[in-house]
Formats: C-alpha cells, sequence, structure tokens
C-alpha cells in the first residue's frame, strides 16, 4: 500500500466514525422531542436531499481546484453541524444539523476520486474496496461507540457526548488531509482539462449510458438500504424495546460483514469472477437479507437477517463502484463519480421519505419486504452494464 492510499484509508475510517457514531441516536432524539415515525424518517431523508443536490458540485470542485480542499472544506461543514446537534434542544435544531451535514457532504465523492486517482486501472477494483473497507471500519464502529456513549436507556440517553465526539473526528480528519494526505489531482491536469467540471449531471448519465445503467441500479439497492437504516432503530424500538446501545450492536451485524467482504474477499474474488457478477451476487444475497429481516419472528432470525444484508452490501458497492468508475477519464473522474454518488444520495432521500409512512400505515414489515422488491431489478441492471461492457463500450 502506498502512503497517500495508506492515509486516505486512514482519513476514511476517522471521518465515517464520527458520522456513524450518530446513526443510531438521531431516530432516539427525535422521538424524545415527541415526534411520530412518519416524520422521524424524513428528518433523516433531510440529509440526503442536500447531498444529492450537493455531491455533484462538491465532484465538479474537486476535479477544477483539486481533492485536498473539498475533502478539508466539507468536513469543516459537517463538524459544525455536529456542534448544532450537541446543542439541540427541539426537532428544529435536529432538523437544520442534517440539513448543513447534507449540504457540506462532499468528502465521499473525492475520496473515491482520489483512490481512483492513485491506482491503476488494473487494480482499481481492489483499491476502491480498499476505500470501501476503510469507510465499514468507520460505520462498523461508530453506531456500537456512539450507543455506548449515548447509553442503553432510550428515555435517558445522552446525545451531547457522540455529537461532541464527532466534532472531534472531523478536527482530526481535517488535520490528518492538512498534515498528511497530498493532492492526487495535480495543478497540470486540472489546466489540462478546464472544460471537464462544467459538464452536468444528466449529460453525462445520457452520453454514457452504461453509468445510467450502474447508476440505476446503485439507486435501487440504496433506496432499500437507506428504509433499512431509517427504520430500524424505531422497529428494534417498538418490536424489543431496545435502546441506542442495543441498536449500535446491532447494526455492528451489518457493518462487520460488510467490512470483511470490502477488505479482503472483494480484492480476493473480484479479479476472478469480474465485478459485474460480484455486484449482481451481493445484490441477491441483499435480498434474501431484507426478505428474512420482514419474516423474523426471533431474535436471532433478525441477526441472520443482518449478517446477509451486510454481506450482500459488502460484495455489491465496492463492485459497482468500480464499475462506474470505468466510465471516466482523468479529467472528470471527480464529476462522473460525483454523479454516481448522487444516484445514491437521491436513493437516501427517498427511502427515509417513504420508510415511515410505510411502517405506520402497512406494518413493521412492509419497509423490509417493499426493500427486497425494489432491489430485485437491480441484479438484471447489472447483468445489462456488464453486457454493455463486454461489448466493447467505451466511455
Amino acid at each position: 500500500m502506498t502512503r497517500q492510499l495508506a492515509a486516505l484509508v486512514l482519513f476514511c475510517v476517522i471521518d465515517t466514525l464520527g458520522f456513524g457514531m450518530l446513526v443510531p441516536l438521531v431516530p432516539y432524539m427525535a422521538d424524545r422531542f415527541g415526534t411520530a415515525p412518519q416524520y422521524i424518517t424524513p428528518i433523516l431523508g433531510s440529509y440526503s436531499l442536500c447531498q444529492l443536490l450537493a455531491a455533484p458540485w462538491w465532484g465538479r470542485l474537486s476535479d477544477r481546484y483539486g481533492r485536498r480542499p473539498v475533502l478539508m472544506s466539507s468536513l469543516a461543514g459537517a463538524g459544525v453541524s455536529y456542534l448544532l446537534l450537541a446543542g439541540a434542544h427541539n426537532i428544529w435544531w435536529v432538523l437544520a444539523s442534517r440539513l448543513l451535514a447534507g449540504c457540506m457532504a462532499g468528502n465521499l465523492a473525492a475520496a473515491f476520486a482520489y483512490a481512483a486517482d492513485v491506482s491503476t486501472p488494473q487494480n482499481r477494483a481492489a483499491t476502491l474496496g480498499l476505500v470501501g473497507a476503510a469507510i465499514g471500519i468507520g460505520f462498523t464502529l461508530g453506531p456500537p461507540l456512539g450507543g455506548l456513549l449515548a447509553g442503553g436507556d432510550p428515555h435517558t440517553a445522552n446525545f451531547t457526548v457522540p455529537a461532541l465526539a464527532s466534532v472531534c473526528t472531523s478536527l482530526s480528519a481535517i488535520l490528518l488531509v492538512r498534515l498528511v494526505l497530498p493532492e492526487s489531482h495535480s495543478a497540470a491536469q486540472r489546466r489540462a482539462h478546464p472544460g471537464g467540471p462544467r459538464r452536468r449531471s444528466w449529460r453525462l448519465l445520457r452520453e454514457r449510458p452504461t453509468l445510467a445503467l450502474l447508476a440505476a441500479s446503485t439507486l435501487l439497492v440504496t433506496y432499500s438500504q437507506s428504509i433499512l437504516e431509517s427504520i430500524f432503530a424505531i422497529w428494534a424500538l417498538h418490536r424489543y424495546g431496545f435502546g441506542p446501545r442495543t441498536v449500535g450492536f446491532l447494526l455492528f451485524a451489518i457493518a462487520l460483514p460488510a467490512l470483511i467482504m470490502q477488505g479482503g474477499v472483494v480484492r480476493l474474488v473480484a479479479p476472478r469472477v469480474g465485478e459485474a457478477r460480484l455486484a449482481s451476487g451481493g445484490a441477491l444475497l441483499y435480498v434474501a437479507g431484507l426478505v428474512t429481516l420482514g419474516c423474523a419472528a426471533t431474535l436471532g432470525a433478525t441477526v441472520i437477517g443482518l449478517l446477509l444484508c451486510g454481506v450482500g452490501l459488502g460484495a455489491y458497492n465496492p463492485s459497482a463502484a468500480a464499475l462506474a468508475s470505468r466510465q471516466s477519464a482523468e479529467h472528470d473522474r471527480g464529476a462522473v463519480l460525483g454523479t454516481y454518488v448522487a444516484s445514491a444520495s437521491l436513493a437516501r432521500v427517498l427511502g427515509p421519505f417513504t420508510s415511515g409512512p410505510l411502517y405506520a400505515g402497512l406494518g413493521p414489515a412492509a419497509p423490509f419486504l417493499i426493500g427486497a422488491c425494489v432491489s430485485l431489478p437491480a441484479v438484471w441492471l447489472v447483468r445489462r452494464a456488464r453486457r454493455a461492457l463486454t461489448g466493447g463500450e467505451i466511455p
């Protein structure tokens, strides 16, 4: 592993650790302020709505001005949003925090672009899988750590301490970028392609049909994932009476197998079977996990469903991202990956805005089962993308 890649991996761990610590807490904060489930999940979706609008813009900025300024600017904004959350005394403060955090969420698109910059086409899937594993470490350790800092009782949980801890992780990540991480997109490369950053997301999708197929597939998978993530804490509270600590450790059951897949299995399997087969197989496993959750009658079945979801997502996400990166050139990689990430952001808007109403209107199993039905066509879309790639389509 090169020094650049090692620093990027550490950055992704620290960054997503801060975000992950708050994942199991926001629904409990909203519930404490008397917010109904059908309104809690849209508050979670407000983050992704702003991210959807901001991610392509951040990607184009990283193509024009470099990856490091975007990483540091977006991290500073995230730190301010965590401060707002730490001081929240009503639901409007929580909403303001989520809106600001979404607007400043340019770090992941820039991080993936950085990883693509420092890798070759032959090892890009492995490199993106390593970055995905680093992100997975943050999301693996973040929820249980946030739950431990908040406490196990949903009525007395402390939300200020985890939010302030997230501020500290943002500051640490900024220092890491400033002191250790070199720029991967040089000034010469930016000057050589001054027109690249001006291309709009819809034009990229129209010009590159394979990218559009992969973006659509990721939209479907991420939509169901956002349903799962946004409703799970509420579902666990009502079903088992679990507080933030227990929910954090249950979310660990998704994050850990995803981490193992992205950090090791994908790097070994992708060169043998190909990213497209790995992505479609991962989508099928994820569907099986959602069906298991929807039909689960015991805690054991719930854990099995979460494990299947984690393995499926761990296979799908880095493989699909590697396929998407093939649709970029050196000068527009940030814009292409920003557009690809924007498809996931759109899904993360739609999921929370629908999961609460589905849960309240159709019952506790409905979000999981509907998510499984929505994710299934992703297998067909990835296979179509694979046929386009093997047929010689060049971005």
